[in-house]
């Protein structure tokens, strides 16, 4: 599939995408990249870490972040998320102050999302890879599609899904996909983003962690256990 390796699980979903000469562009750009020298992030083998980690038949809730982080060791292919050693970023140490007033769940001292997407929370970014320290300088290079066609596959999913919209990236996303509005049956939670500088524009006080479990579990999905 155009040089990418793609979990079991996505693949027939995500083929006609996969096929494409856009695809085929942004692989052989990504080769290049590296091969003149360049640091790109989070290194191949993690590049579809949150497929992996998150089955399409297991997906319940989606959380969309804009492209990996920046720094080397940061980026580990789960939006928001950091290696366990790694120090918590702003934006997940204020998810983890809503976490606290929503549900009275304590931060637990590091920033990994793992537990999150084996409980079947997709943590995807809308670019799956970065050049060190430039962000977005792989928008409009095809990852864009790519990540589209994953929200359209669970989109698709018979069982309803929760998509928590942080900022008006996600929410702009979101609205391209055939198949999500508000009156479907998967549940559409919007707010500002958890930086700094959106936090206090809505993020906090949002509660989406409890209404999203509410919502799960009203349709017999059973609630995620948002700790980590």
């Amino acid at each position: 599939m155009q040089g990418f390796d793609i979990s079991p699980s996505w693949q027939a979903a995500l083929a006609s995408v996969l096929a494409t000469e856009r695809t085929a562009a942004l692989a052989a750009f990504l080769r290049d990249e590296e091969a003149a020298g360049k640091q790109i992030f989070p290194p191949q083998p993690l590049r579809f870490r949150a497929l992996e980690a998150t089955p399409l038949p297991k997906v319940k809730a989606v959380i969309l972040g804009q492209d990996p982080y920046l720094k080397p060791g940061e980026a580990q292919g789960l939006s928001f998320s950091v290696p366990r050693d790694v120090r918590i970023p702003p934006s997940l140490k204020n998810i983890q102050t809503e976490l606290k007033d929503d549900l009275g769940i304590e931060p637990s001292g590091h920033g990994n999302l793992e537990r999150w997407a084996a409980q079947g929370v997709l943590l995807l970014n809308d670019l799956l890879t970065v050049e060190r320290g430039a962000p977005l300088s792989h928008k409009r290079r095809g990852w864009e599609e790519i990540t589209d066609a994953i929200i359209a596959a669970v989109a698709e999913q018979a069982e309803p899904c929760v998509f928590l919209l942080w900022g008006k990236k996600a929410q702009n996303k979101i609205a391209r996909v055939p198949g999500l509005s508000e009156t479907g049956r998967h549940l559409l939670l919007r707010t500002s983003h958890p930086s700094n500088l959106g936090a206090r524009k809505g993020f906090f006080g949002c509660r989406h962690f409890s209404k999203a479990n509410a919502f799960l579990e009203a349709n017999g999905r059973g609630a995620i256990d948002w700790r980590t």
